[in-house]
């Protein structure tokens, strides 16, 4: 996890907290929304993500911002990473890095499948 907590950081140009509170908002999301066999395989070869994932889409704070900025899916995962100051831009680079981490450590076909199955997720990786 801290290779990927510091290529996020680097990439994103955000301090590790920040950078590790985004990966575990992403993955959160994606065991929620996701397929759950691809999903599963990812966490799997991600040694502590299971530690780091947030509940998607809870109560508190960031759910009222989900909820103002358009609900669920894509959308309130960004209003979500919006809202503990990561930026759009941001954003699409702590995906793509994500996701790049993924595809080297869970495969091109666990990764596909999950963005396949995740309408709007494309955009951002």
């Amino acid at each position: 996890m801290e290779e990927l907590v510091q290529r996020v950081s680097d990439s994103a140009g955000i301090d590790a907290a920040t950078a590790e509170k985004a990966i575990g908002m992403i993955l959160g999301f994606l065991r929620k929304e996701g397929p759950s066999e691809e999903v599963g395989q990812l966490m799997q070869a991600i040694p502590g993500s299971e530690d780091v994932a947030a509940p998607s889409g809870g109560g508190g704070i960031m759910g009222m911002v989900g909820g103002l900025m358009g609900g669920g899916g894509v959308m309130g995962l960004g209003a979500q990473l919006m809202g503990v100051g990561v930026s759009m831009d941001q954003i699409g680079k702590i995906s793509k890095e994500l996701f790049a981490y993924g595809r080297e450590k869970a495969g091109e076909d666990v990764m596909g499948g999950i963005v396949g199955n995740i309408p709007g997720l494309s955009q951002f990786v």
